[in-house]
């Protein structure tokens, strides 16, 4: 474990914001949120990042919100409104600004994504998971109801009925369901997680970053937009990437019937 609440690095495109707190399993304490808003505001404009993986340390993805925190409102030593304002503008603030991040993002989930953590991880584009990690938006086992963005994560993953069974019922779901569930796109063999999971991000980081972008960007706001509306949209970000070098490659790369080299530009 080093001072700080998260550790990021960048290397071969792939930018790794680590959540490294596993004494308190990685929770997301206002010291978290703060340091992996700080994080994300450094690894803006990075040039060399061409995706984001979100992970935790010491065998935790993340534990959800602070017990200690609870446990100071229970006594009274935090008033009623401050506490909301820390849910809504401090950890719900930190989540909706990875879930707006402009690269695509990876959550890597390596051991217990609960609660709020587990809204973490699917406040990224893409879930990648470990057969022997488990995740659960288990808010019902602290006596709370859902926040940090359950009510507009987990029905958009896996519908109504099913993210209502999974709110009322805290189940801690197990790799297989949560990949038949839509939870998380792909589950890897504990032996083999972390070269697996490097195997996937790869395909993500050396494609035409300036063209991801463009089509995360569209297909964010494609439950909200009619068909015309969606398709102007798209005609529109595909304009700016008509501009890009990784098109010319692309284009250049299939007449000449070879695998296209794209830089991210």
């Amino acid at each position: 474990m080093t001072d700080e609440p998260v550790r990021l690095d960048v290397e071969d495109g792939v930018a790794t914001l680590t959540l490294d707190r596993p004494d308190n399993r990685n929770a997301l304490t206002r010291e978290m949120g703060s340091a992996i808003a700080d994080a994300l505001d450094d690894l803006e404009g990075n040039e060399e990042a061409r995706c984001l993986v979100v992970t935790g340390s010491g065998g935790s993805f993340c534990a959800g919100g602070d017990i200690n925190a609870m446990m100071e409102r229970m006594g009274g030593d935090v008033p009623l409104h401050e506490a909301v304002r820390g849910i809504q503008y401090e950890t719900s603030k930190t989540l909706e600004r990875v879930h707006e991040f402009y690269l695509p993002t990876v959550a890597k989930v390596d051991g217990v994504a609960f609660g709020a953590g587990a809204n973490l991880a699917m406040a990224c584009d893409l879930q990648v998971m470990s057969e022997e990690a488990r995740i659960s938006f288990g808010f019902r086992q602290v006596g709370l109801a859902v926040d940090t963005g359950t009510s507009y994560f987990l029905p958009r993953a896996v519908g109504e009925n099913t993210a209502k069974e999974l709110v009322f019922t805290g189940e801690l779901v197990e790799p297989e369901r949560a990949e038949d569930l839509g939870l998380v796109n792909h589950v890897f063999p504990a032996e083999s997680f972390d070269e697996d999971v490097a195997e996937f991000i790869e395909t993500i980081a050396t494609g035409p970053t300036v063209a991801l972008r463009a089509s995360k960007q569209t297909l964010r706001g494609g439950f909200d937009r009619s068909l015309g509306d969606a398709m102007a949209f798209e005609a529109a970000a595909q304009a700016q990437v008509f501009e890009s070098e990784d098109h010319a490659e692309g284009a250049t790369a299939f007449m000449e019937k070879r695998d296209p080299e794209f830089e991210g530009r």
